[in-house]
């Protein structure tokens, strides 16, 4: 079955950062636009953010192989060339991670290298990227 574009429409609080964030850091295309709103071509998904008067609090956390990650995220899966190249380019940019690029459950199933980030906003944003593409969604026999 060939995947469908999702759209996601998240809160932020000022445009112009949502921009830089997602245009000139992360390399999304921008799509239609308003004052209010601006939609992103993210990885061939339509993003929109919506301007709200102010950034939401901080999120809440949860623990995830040892370390607090975002409950509420979002972010897309990448071959690990994709994943690498992108890794490689946030670090030579100093961007502050929220979790740095690492290997997550290693050895285990679902076995994947995951970096989080956040928007100007807040928002939580997740790049991850598997070795075998059938253990995005594999269970193990516990």
């Amino acid at each position: 079955m060939d995947l469908l574009p999702f759209h996601l429409a998240i809160p932020v609080d000022d445009l112009a950062a949502a921009r830089r964030f997602y245009v000139d850091l992360l390399g999304a295309g921008v799509g239609r636009e308003s004052d209010a709103w601006i939609d992103f071509d993210f990885y061939g998904h339509q993003l929109t953010v919506h301007k709200v008067a102010t950034a939401e609090a901080k999120v809440a956390t949860s623990e995830v192989d040892g370390e607090q990650v975002p409950v509420r995220h979002f972010g897309i899966i990448l071959t690990p060339p994709e994943w690498e190249a992108l890794a490689a380019r946030l670090e030579a940019e100093a961007v502050e991670f929220l979790s740095p690029p690492q290997v997550r459950f290693a050895g285990e199933v679902g076995e994947q290298r995951t970096l989080f980030l956040c928007d100007p906003a807040g928002n939580g944003v997740e790049f991850k990227s598997f070795a075998e593409p059938a253990g995005i969604f594999e269970r193990s026999d516990d």
